[in-house]
């Protein structure tokens, strides 16, 4: 297990509490909306906007945190991420906030202190990246997009 170091953001409701997972087995901690004036936001049909959660975290080198969008929302609603997963890097100290996207065909309003998506903390590789003058051919090759058929 790693430890996640959070913080709250200058004005941010405590009582929303620190991201929690919903079941022994999840994998992703429910992290929630935070907003500054405690009541609710609207995404319009189409409409994008940054939900705050309040928080701030340090993650320790070597590991990310992804933003991943909550099932429910998605399929109840069409809301879900404009960058799913969002990376948050071990570097970073900012305020963590959510871009949400409403892909319905409704107006979806959230209330302060509702869960909008999760969080999985995943190691984070680094790679030393080597120039080549070609790389090594498989039996897939170029083939993307569909080439392996459907079914």
């Amino acid at each position: 297990m790693v430890e996640i170091a959070i913080t709250w953001e200058e004005g941010a409701d405590r009582d929303v509490g620190l991201p929690t997972y919903a079941t022994e087995g999840a994998a992703g901690a429910d992290i929630r909306a935070n907003l500054p004036d405690r009541g609710t936001m609207t995404l319009l049909p189409g409409a994008r906007a940054l939900a705050p959660t309040g928080l701030r975290m340090a993650i320790p080198p070597g590991f990310e945190v992804q933003i991943r969008p909550r099932s429910g929302l998605a399929l109840k609603h069409g809301v879900t991420l404009v960058n799913a997963p969002g990376t948050i890097d071990s570097d970073y100290r900012g305020p963590i906030g959510v871009i949400l996207i409403n892909h319905g065909a409704e107006d979806v309003t959230l209330a302060h202190g509702e869960r909008i998506a999760q969080m999985v903390v995943a190691p984070a590789l680094r790679a030393d990246f080597a120039e080549v003058d070609a790389v090594a051919g498989t039996g897939r090759g170029a083939g993307g997009f569909g080439s392996t058929g459907r079914g």
